[in-house]
């Protein structure tokens, strides 16, 4: 099962609050693991503007108040950038599939701060990590349903409508979700 560039959608009862209602993008899954970041949750508190203020960099009051979202539970105080594949970093840029990629260097946030940044971008404090075979095991749980990444849903889309759209892309309904696992 390779999921690289695919959508988690959180299962009602996934027995983590901070991944209640979640939709996760896959930067990268293996055998070591996978990393992602919860495209549907935003950090409380925090515009970009507020971000860019402790770096030190100047932005447009055009993109000051854009949402910086809650990437996941692990490295908090660390930025990740989830963007369109037009724009390489000069440091380092992860092309995750057609149309993504994920930049977690400060070159990056200065290029959006100075308009040559990606086209589209999504700002993240933190990621969600798992272990060797510990998504797998989620997923065999009932945990997670899987599903493709649409650049329309993850970019244009509010964080408030991501994980119904994101179900929806599936032709499934929140009254249609069960906590049980069903095995035939």
């Amino acid at each position: 099962m390779e999921l690289t560039g695919k959508l988690l959608i959180a299962m009602p009862g996934i027995g983590d609050p901070r991944f209640d209602n979640s939709v996760v993008f896959l930067c990268s899954h293996g055998d070591e693991g996978a990393m992602g970041l919860i495209i549907n949750k935003l950090a409380p508190g925090v515009a970009l503007q507020t971000l860019m203020d402790q770096l030190e960099i100047d932005i447009e009051p055009a993109i000051a108040s854009a949402p910086v979202y809650f990437g996941g539970p692990v490295e908090t105080q660390r930025g990740f950038v989830l963007h369109s594949d037009e724009y390489i970093s000069t440091v380092n840029s992860l092309p995750v599939k057609p149309g993504f990629s994920m930049t977690a260097t400060l070159d990056i946030l200065e290029d959006i701060a100075e308009g040559r940044g990606p086209e589209r971008y999504l700002v993240m404090l933190g990621y969600a990590g798992w272990g060797p075979g510990q998504l797998e095991d989620e997923i065999a749980q009932n945990g997670w349903l899987t599903t493709d990444a649409e650049p329309e849903m993850i970019f244009t889309d509010t964080a408030d409508t991501k994980w119904e759209a994101a179900l929806a892309s599936l032709g499934v309904t929140p009254l249609n979700l069960s906590m049980d696992a069903g095995h035939a």
